[in-house]
């Protein structure tokens, strides 16, 4: 729980609602590569597509 509670609370706020159980370290590590303390909206949006590519994918595994 330490190392959620360290994260950047943006961060924090998009791990709240993600549709898939994401862990700090695998989201922390997207948020670093995008530069997400520069530009926290970059981050969000790296995250949210590749969420969104990672449920894509899972459909066509369940489908």
């Amino acid at each position: 729980m330490q190392t959620y509670d360290a994260l950047p609370r943006p961060l924090r706020q998009w791990l709240a609602q993600a549709c898939l159980p994401w862990s700090p370290t695998s989201a922390l590590k997207i948020w670093k590569q995008t530069g997400g303390n520069d530009d926290p909206a970059a981050a969000i949006g790296r995250l949210n597509a590749v969420e969104q590519a990672m449920l894509q994918k899972d459909a066509t595994v369940w489908a």
